[in-house]
């Protein structure tokens, strides 16, 4: 008990590799809409979209974006490389697709952020292929 109430960690390897993957898998769900034309063309309609010089590429590049950063992150592959395109994308959508009310309307995208910066922050872990591939950072 007096571990649990302490300011230490709780068995912070396990349990941020299962959020890091937890994580990855929501957004290739959210990503994997670009193989979707339909939802893609409904995407591209909206007026946020409509006033720029390529609707579909800008729906296509936030998908994308969506589904790779979640595939490197749930394999925690170049994990910070996909932080920053998780965030990137994230902000775009809290603040320009949406209304930046990210403590209210805006909330899930920028959660997102968050746990972006969270792992680019803390990294992969051990339990990656980061780790894997560089070994000497994990003992």
């Amino acid at each position: 008990m007096k571990k649990f109430l302490s300011a230490e960690g709780l068995f912070q390897e396990g349990g941020l590799t299962f959020v890091r993957i937890v994580v990855g898998l929501l957004l290739i769900y959210h990503g994997w809409e670009v193989f979707d034309p339909t939802k893609m063309k409904e995407y591209a309609v909206w007026d946020v979209f409509k006033e720029s010089s390529s609707p579909s590429f800008m729906v296509y590049l936030g998908k994308g974006s969506e589904l790779v950063a979640g595939i490197l992150l749930t394999a925690g592959f170049l994990t910070r490389i996909a932080c920053l395109i998780i965030i990137g994308t994230m902000l775009y959508i809290t603040f320009f697709i949406g209304h930046g009310k990210f403590w209210y309307e805006d909330q899930h995208p920028f959660m997102f952020v968050l746990m972006g910066l969270v792992f680019f922050f803390t990294g992969a872990g051990k339990w990656s292929l980061d780790a894997l591939f560089w070994k000497s950072t994990y003992k």
